[in-house]
């Protein structure tokens, strides 16, 4: 499988990030660069460029875009979709990741581990339903849709 080289979020609408969403945004911006898979598939008669990919995610009129590139910054592909499969999800993500940032502050282990379970679960329900809303469009793997699921809500609720 081919991997995304680069990826780069418009986030120039954005408030400025707290410290620990800037720190979410670092490390799963860094963890998707060391570590991902992602293939364009063939679509209708075209064949997709091979990758590696640079990625742009942006949000624009209510909507997820992915404009993919190619290593020379060729276009490959540019895609849509609406954010609205994403809301809730997003929306608990933050929710809980508030709790999970004043927790590990504030308790003992033992909680911050079980706060940490139920993110995980919150972050693995947004990781299976940006792979549904890829489909066809591209393949990833588990590991790469849950961060960029991670970028997704930095874009989505970026500070």
């Amino acid at each position: 499988m081919s991997r995304i080289c680069h990826i780069e979020l418009d986030d120039a609408n954005l408030p400025p990030p707290t410290p620990e969403i800037e720190q979410e945004r670092k490390v799963a911006m860094f963890d998707l660069i060391e570590e991902n898979s992602f293939t364009l598939p063939k679509r209708d008669d075209r064949v997709a460029p091979d990758g590696p990919y640079r990625v742009g995610l942006s949000i624009r009129d209510k909507r997820l875009v992915f404009d993919i590139r190619t290593e020379d910054d060729q276009p490959a592909a540019e895609f849509h979709l609406s954010l609205s499969p994403f809301r809730q999800v997003v929306k608990d993500y933050w929710q809980i990741c508030e709790s999970y940032f004043d927790a590990v502050k504030n308790l003992p282990p033992a909680q911050i581990e079980t706060i940490d379970m139920a993110r995980r679960g919150i972050h693995n329900e947004g990781a299976r339903i940006l792979e549904e809303r890829l489909e066809g469009k591209a393949d990833v793997d588990t590991d790469t849709a849950r961060r960029l699921f991670t970028l997704i809500c930095v874009l989505h609720f970026g500070g």
